[in-house]
């Protein structure tokens, strides 16, 4: 019987998705600390993987992909951080 693979967060990621723990409902940024927009390659990564998921449209900027942490998302980052 083989193992999964391991999956390891990048450093972009395990920012993104700790970022949404201590918001309500779990959000998700669009913007880092300094303001800079999140990578979309980043944000699709971590859809793709489960460990975030689209939340709503975002009617004033429709390409932007608001998103929230999913619960494999918060064991992720949870275990990442200890």
């Amino acid at each position: 019987m083989r193992s999964l693979p391991t999956l390891r967060l990048t450093h972009a990621q395990k920012r993104w998705l700790s970022r949404g723990l201590s918001q309500p409902g779990g959000k998700l940024p669009l913007f880092d600390e300094d303001g800079t927009k999140v990578s979309s390659r980043t944000i699709a990564s971590c859809v793709n993987h489960g460990w975030a998921e689209p939340w709503f449209a975002n009617p004033l900027k429709p390409e932007w992909l608001v998103c929230r942490l999913t619960e494999a998302g918060r064991k992720i980052i949870q275990g990442a951080q200890s």
